[in-house]
C-alpha cells in the first residue's frame, strides 16, 4: 500500500498561506461581532439635532483654593502696608529722639559755655591789680559785685565799712547779741559766720576775714534783704 495516501484521521501541515487567510477570517469576525454589538436604534448617520455643547467643569475646590489665593494676596499686602507704616513711624521716632538729643546737647552747651564765660570774668576780674588797703578792697569788691549783678555804691559800701569795723578787716564783736550765741560778727562788714556762708560770692575767699570775700558776702545779703548796701545806715 503506498504510504502517501491520507486517512481519514490525519491532516497535513498548514501552509504560511493557510494561517494568513485564517488571519483574515478572524478579524473580520471580529469586525462583524463590533458591528453587531450597536444597538438596533443607533445610526451612523449625522442627525440634524446637533450634541449640546460641552460644558467646562468646576469643582467647589477649585473655587476654593481661587478664594484662598487672593485672600493670602490680600493678607500679603497688608502685612507689607503695615510694615511699611511701621519702618516709616520708626523713621520718624528716631527723627524726633535725634532732634530731641540734639536740643539737649545744645542746651548743655550753652550752660557749660555760661559757666566757663562766668569764671573766666571772675578770673579776669581778680586778676586786676587793685592796692592792699580799703579803697583797693571796695573797688575789687565793686568790680565783683557787678559781674554779679550785686547793687551797691563805693559811698554805701564806705559808710557802712565804717560804721562797724573802722575799716579793720580783723575786728570781731564778742558783746553783742551774736557773740553771746556763739557766731560773733566779723571783718569789714561785721557778718556772722552763718549768713557769711549763706551769701557767699563764687569766686571770692571762703575766709571771712578776707576783705572783699567779706565785703561782696555783705552786699549780698543787704541787696536780698534791703534792695541794696546803699540803704543801709544802721546793723543789720
Amino acid at each position: 500500500m503506498p504510504k502517501n495516501i491520507l486517512t481519514r484521521g490525519h491532516s497535513r501541515s498548514l501552509t504560511r498561506n493557510h494561517k494568513i487567510a485564517i488571519a483574515g477570517v478572524g478579524a473580520l469576525g471580529a469586525a462583524v461581532l463590533a458591528i453587531s454589538a450597536v444597538p438596533a436604534s443607533g445610526h451612523t448617520t449625522a442627525t440634524s439635532e446637533a450634541a449640546p455643547a460641552a460644558k467646562v467643569a468646576y469643582s467647589s475646590e477649585q473655587i476654593k483654593d481661587v478664594k484662598t489665593s487672593v485672600t493670602d494676596q490680600l493678607a500679603g499686602t497688608s502685612e507689607k502696608l503695615a510694615a511699611i507704616d511701621a519702618k516709616q513711624q520708626a523713621a520718624a521716632d528716631a527723627k524726633k529722639q535725634a532732634a530731641t538729643q540734639a536740643a539737649a546737647k545744645e542746651r548743655a552747651a550753652k550752660q557749660a559755655a555760661s559757666r566757663s564765660a562766668e569764671r573766666a570774668e571772675v578770673k579776669q576780674v581778680a586778676a586786676k591789680s587793685y592796692p592792699d588797703n580799703l579803697n583797693g578792697w571796695i573797688n575789687e569788691a565793686l568790680s565783683i559785685m557787678k559781674a554779679k549783678g550785686i547793687p551797691g555804691s563805693y559811698h554805701g559800701l564806705h559808710k557802712n565799712i565804717m560804721r562797724e569795723s573802722s575799716g579793720n578787716p580783723k575786728a570781731i564783736n564778742d558783746w553783742d547779741i551774736n557773740a553771746i550765741n556763739g557766731i560773733p560778727s566779723k571783718g569789714l562788714l561785721q557778718v556772722i559766720p552763718p549768713t557769711f556762708k549763706a551769701y557767699h560770692v563764687a569766686g571770692t575767699s571762703w575766709n571771712i576775714y578776707d576783705p572783699v570775700a567779706n565785703i561782696t558776702a555783705a552786699a549780698n545779703y543787704a541787696a536780698d534783704k534791703y534792695g541794696t548796701i546803699d540803704n543801709v545806715n544802721s546793723a543789720y
